[in-house]
């Protein structure tokens, strides 16, 4: 009997040390309770039972409901050790899953920092390739791109930014075929602003730099435009007749004629 007690108290022992236990496991403490009191009771009424000679058959059917309870206890025994050693495996498969995450993490940490020193090697390349495209002499713009840009920026109404373009071909090469047509450009691009002072300036220069050029009509044509603008008609009548003076088979001349007709007399 000793060793029954000790076998149920091994088992309450193994059931309170597992984890937070589950209902089915309350429920299997419930009936390992259930077991003890209803064998107190047994060891109780045997012990009565010992004492009175006449109780050997009550003796009897005692031993039969203890052992009956016996193999019930037993029977739920292996079920509790059943379902802790699943308890074990899912802890076992859980420990296993977190070295293997563990393993995952390291090897993703290993690929960044790789990661990370290639791209530090290509962004110092990158700064070194900078540095030689830098310190390499850049070929100097042909004449007719730098003409070309400012040009079709003018045309495009964006006057400042052509102009700018213009006068760079200027500065770098006065000497150009193309010299007067940016000088007519950058004039067209002060009038194009309604700066018309300057635009006057500009037209000018080109008329006494290039007095022969096909621009220089075009010039003198525009110059008296601007100075209408600017409500001078005297010198707007001046500088057309010059023009039809000078250049009586231009277009421009034509167009001055026309521009005269509609100013009618001084």
């Amino acid at each position: 009997m000793n060793a029954w007690k000790r076998g149920v108290l091994a088992l309450l022992l193994l059931a309170a040390s597992g984890c937070m236990p589950t209902q089915r496991e309350l429920r299997m403490e419930e009936d390992l309770q259930e077991l003890k009191r209803r064998l107190a009771e047994l060891e109780r009424g045997m012990a009565a039972v010992r004492e009175n000679r006449e109780g050997r058959e009550q003796l009897s059917s005692l031993a039969q409901q203890q052992a009956e309870l016996q193999a019930g206890f037993d029977t739920l025994r292996v079920e509790f050790q059943s379902v802790n050693g699943r308890f074990e495996d899912q802890a076992r498969a859980r420990d296993q899953l977190r070295d293997d995450l563990a393993l995952v993490r390291d090897d993703l940490g290993l690929k960044l920092t790789a990661a990370e020193d290639r791209l530090a090697k290509l962004e110092e390349r990158q700064g070194k390739i900078e540095e030689e495209a830098k310190a390499r002499p850049v070929a100097p713009e042909s004449a007719e791109s730098l003409y070309g840009r400012g040009l079709e920026l003018v045309q495009k109404g964006d006057f400042p930014g052509g102009r700018k373009w213009l006068e760079e071909f200027l500065q770098r090469y006065p000497q150009n075929e193309l010299a007067p047509n940016a000088r007519y450009w950058v004039g067209e691009s002060w009038y194009g602003e309604k700066s018309y002072e300057s635009a006057i300036l500009q037209f000018q220069e080109v008329v006494q730099k290039h007095p022969d050029h096909p621009k220089a009509a075009s010039a003198l044509f525009k110059q008296g435009m601007a100075f209408q603008a600017l409500g001078d008609r005297k010198n707007a009548r001046v500088v057309w007749q010059k023009l039809i003076e000078r250049l009586p088979e231009s277009e421009e001349a034509k167009r001055a004629r026309e521009r005269l007709a509609d100013l009618g007399k001084p």
